[in-house]
Formats: C-alpha cells, structure tokens, sequence
C-alpha cells in the first residue's frame, strides 16, 4: 500500500513538473500569447503618479511642510488631474526630461489631484496643471511664475526650460535668504 501511495505521489509530482518546465510555445513554434503577457509586469502605482518614480514624493501637503521645514529644502507642488490632457502632456515631458528629473531630487516633491484647503496654494484660481514653489520657512512663492498672465503658475510642454529656470530660482532664493 505504502509502495502505491508513494508512486502516485510522484507521478504527480513528475506532471506537476513536466507542466511547469514545458515551454511556452504554441504547437506551430511561436510564443503563447498567453504567457507573453507578463514579460514586464505594471509597477504598482506610486505617490510619483507618473511623474518621476525614481524621485522621493510626499503624500501629502502636511507631510511636505514638515520635510521642508526640518530638511530646509523648498518644495515644488503639482496640482494636475489624471484624466487631463495638458496634465498628461505636462507629465510627460517632466518625466523625461534628465535636468528637470535630477534638479527634482533638490525638493520635497509633492503632486497633488485634489485641491488642499490651503488657498495660498491657489493664488490666480484652481486649474490644472500649475506648478508652486513654497520655501522652508513656508511662504508660497508667488513670485516664481509660468509665461501666462492668466494662468501664473501653469506650464505646458514647451515650457520646460522655463520649468526648469524656476526650479533653479527656488533654490537659489533659498541660498540668498541664508
């Protein structure tokens, strides 16, 4: 009995394996499409939202004062929408773009798809997307604008190296202020 039990015991182990080690190709020689799926699997979503995963976001505007406050580093605010097309544009090029990425990692980063109760934070209105520098001692920096005269702090994809003097600016104002 005991000889009976321990064959089918591994010849269920002996199918078990032959059905993991078998290839995934289909009988006419290509890949399962099945089984493709999976080569890169979706990184679970971060508080980058797309925006830089490699880069250190807060999570909220509360977290971020504090981190600016105790590390003396001003912080950059992104107020967009993900359903937005200009945001998604925006996003795009600020996710690519190597100066804006490793200027970034000098902030407390925040990205933000609902609006806080702060109203310093909408200083011309609340529309997507806009970009605000607060420094350490926790001042929004409303003199730090985009091109628009109606949209102080908005930016579109053309405008990244304007982005990226201003993030320049931001800290720079914090060098001066020390």
């Amino acid at each position: 009995m005991m000889k009976k039990n321990l064959a089918s015991i591994l010849i269920l182990v002996l199918a078990v394996l032959h059905t993991l080690a078998k290839e995934t190709t289909t009988k006419d020689g290509r890949k399962d499409p099945k089984e493709a799926k999976e080569k890169h699997p979706k990184l679970p979503q971060t508080l980058s939202r797309g925006w830089g995963d490699q880069l250190i976001w807060t999570q909220t505007y509360e977290e971020a004062l504090f981190k600016s406050k105790t590390s003396n580093k001003p912080i950059m605010i992104i107020h967009h929408l993900e359903d937005c097309p200009h945001s998604q544009a925006l996003k795009k090029v600020f996710a690519e773009h190597k100066d804006i990425q490793k200027l970034a990692e000098k902030f407390i980063l925040l990205n933000l798809v609902y609006e806080t109760t702060d109203k310093h934070l909408a200083p011309d209105g609340q529309y997507v997307p806009r970009i605000l520098f607060v420094d350490p001692s926790l001042t929004v920096r409303a003199d730090i604008t985009g091109r628009y005269s109606n949209r102080l702090y908005a930016y579109e994809p053309q405008d990244a190296s304007l982005l990226y003097s201003n993030m320049q600016k931001a800290l720079n104002l914090l060098k001066t202020e020390l």
